[in-house]
């Protein structure tokens, strides 16, 4: 079983390139991104908790993350595997990935992070602002303090999983086809 976590700050590419190694890999995609979004269009409770904090540019507290994200692994129980997007993005959460896992008798394969400059994030993100109809997109203050949040609180993770000797960093500018072959490379080493 091959897990990714698919890793990098907002706008890097990550619910694009999830959407080609699904079919590739024939895995799962699992974008916690999408299943707030769900969440709070049928405004269920955990997606108008979940919302109050995204459109804040805040990240949605640990256990409702973690309540959804295992929703979705338990909708999908004869999976060749998981792509995370958007998961886990604290130590917190990485530990209760693992644990997840582990209960089903497998673990994180793979730390892939896109790797993009701020400047580029925030156009990429002002351009998708545009046709997305998300506010969280449309505002380049709202966008910035993403990536800030981005750095403040996720970006340990490269350390968590680089003592596990399972972080990979791959440059995310290019065409798709290029970024995709590059994470490619990565899971045909694995």
């Amino acid at each position: 079983m091959i897990n990714l976590v698919l890793f990098g700050p907002p706008g890097a590419g990550k619910g694009t390139q999830a959407e080609f190694l699904k079919e590739k890999y024939e895995l799962v995609h699992i974008s916690t991104g999408d299943v707030f979004r769900f969440n709070i269009k049928n405004a269920t409770e955990l997606g108008v908790l979940a919302k109050s904090f995204i459109d804040k540019g805040q990240l949605v507290p640990d256990e409702v993350t973690i309540n959804m994200l295992n929703a979705e692994v338990e909708k999908n129980p004869q999976a060749k595997g998981f792509i995370f997007d958007g998961f886990p993005r604290t130590s917190a959460q990485a530990d209760a990935l693992g644990e997840l896992l582990s209960s089903k008798g497998t673990d994180v394969s793979a730390m892939v992070a896109l790797e993009v400059e701020d400047e580029v994030l925030v156009k990429r993100l002002l351009e998708r602002g545009k046709t997305s109809g998300r506010a969280d997109d449309a505002d380049e203050g709202v966008i910035r303090n993403r990536i800030a949040v981005y750095y403040k609180e996720t970006a340990i993770l490269k350390d968590y999983y680089q003592a596990k000797d399972k972080y990979y960093g791959v440059d995310g500018v290019g065409s798709i086809a290029e970024i995709t072959e590059r994470i490619s490379e990565v899971i045909d080493q694995l």
